[in-house]
């Protein structure tokens, strides 16, 4: 049986064979600790030097602005609670949106257990917050205000400019969890105006077990874990040597591929959309119609559960757009946020292509589940 189309790059991305190549030598041959003072120690440090370049010019920011993490879930923790930890008795506040990953949301939520106030901002229809309700939101007392860049289930991107403006404004700091935004649209930490910056390697064609922070220079924020003083202190621990190299050689490559990434991506999601819209009527769209990933199409089909329809098309590797715990259907999180109802969430199905998608792979795709909802729809 030959394997399903896969579609499914918002979960995860196959390791690009540059990423692969360049890692290689650092699993296989070079196997020095980059703490030690000899030529292998050198030769690792050397190569964790240009790795942290790299990220850093992805994002255009500074090397030493970059601190390497074990995944982007490990950075979000950094981010919030080590900020937490660095900040003044006074500033107790912190604000995040309701659409948050869980690798935000429940720092958050440990900073409220502690005794931190905390705001959940609402969003709209499209999964986007309001810049008027942030600045109402904004006191004295806030410490940060953590937003996502780009929704890993609908896609939407929100405001981050905006959102970062009025945070410095108010003496706020600012962070985003950007693991979904990489390697799809550009990302410029002076143009976002932000603090604080999460990405994951996984997500743009690099290795799984790798996450970075950005960290603006002057930021106070402590670590979480405990150690010795490597990633500036802020991260202990004998650094992943071949994980971070992937990360380098995924930030290298997705520079070289972002001129025409955006376009390239959209053409696929929207293809996808045309083909699925015409096969099946009442097609709902999810998230925002133009401000969103380029590669990102969640759609509700009516009539049916997204994931008996998913079970219905086994030559289609896709996610349900809800969050089930449990073979029984749940109402994903980002979708109650976004007022959608119970049967509209319940139909919800995730797309998402990359950059080995073909056309005719959208074509077959689209073709295979209109098939399966016509089968499967009462």
């Amino acid at each position: 049986m030959s394997s399903p189309i896969y579609l499914d790059y918002n979960a995860t991305t196959p390791v690009a064979p540059e990423v692969s190549a360049a890692m290689r030598p650092w699993i296989e041959e070079q196997f020095g600790n980059p703490s030690s003072s000899h030529i292998y120690g050198q030769r690792a440090r050397q190569a964790v030097a240009r790795a942290r370049e790299a990220v850093a010019a992805l994002i255009g920011a500074q090397a030493d602005e970059i601190v390497f993490t074990g995944s982007a879930t490990e950075a979000n923790n950094l981010a919030l609670l080590g900020v937490a930890r660095a900040m003044a008795p006074h500033k107790r506040h912190l604000i995040v949106s309701a659409v948050e990953h869980p690798a935000v949301m429940q720092p958050a939520l440990h900073l409220r257990e502690q005794g931190w106030d905390l705001t959940v901002l609402a969003v709209d229809k499209f999964g986007r917050i309001s810049l008027d309700e942030l600045r109402a939101a904004l006191r004295p007392d806030t410490a940060l205000v953590s937003v996502m860049h780009a929704n890993n289930e609908v896609g939407t991107l929100q405001p981050v400019a905006g959102i970062a403006a009025l945070a410095r404004a108010n003496g706020s700091l600012v962070h985003t969890d950007a693991a979904q935004s990489a390697g799809k649209v550009t990302l410029d930490v002076a143009a976002l105006g932000v603090d604080l910056l999460t990405l994951a390697g996984h997500k743009f064609y690099g290795p799984k077990g790798i996450g970075a922070l950005y960290v603006r220079r002057g930021i106070a924020i402590k670590p979480i874990l405990f150690g010795a003083d490597q990633e500036h202190g802020l991260r202990p621990g004998t650094e992943n040597v071949a994980q971070i190299v992937g990360a380098g050689e995924t930030a290298r490559l997705a520079r070289v591929r972002l001129p025409h990434a955006t376009q390239h991506l959209a053409s696929l999601r929207d293809n996808l959309h045309r083909r699925l819209a015409e096969g099946v009527p009442g097609l709902l769209l999810n998230g925002h119609p133009d401000q969103r990933l380029p590669n990102t199409l969640h759609v509700s089909f009516p009539g049916l559960s997204g994931r008996d329809l998913l079970a219905a098309t086994p030559e289609v590797a896709a996610s349900v757009g809800s969050a089930c715990h449990s073979d029984a259907d749940a109402v994903s999180g980002v979708l109650a946020a976004m007022g959608c109802s119970a049967s509209r969430a319940r139909g919800a199905v995730r797309l998402s292509v990359g950059f080995p998608t073909t056309g005719k792979d959208v074509d077959a795709a689209a073709a295979c589940l209109v098939q399966a909802w016509r089968a499967v729809a009462p």
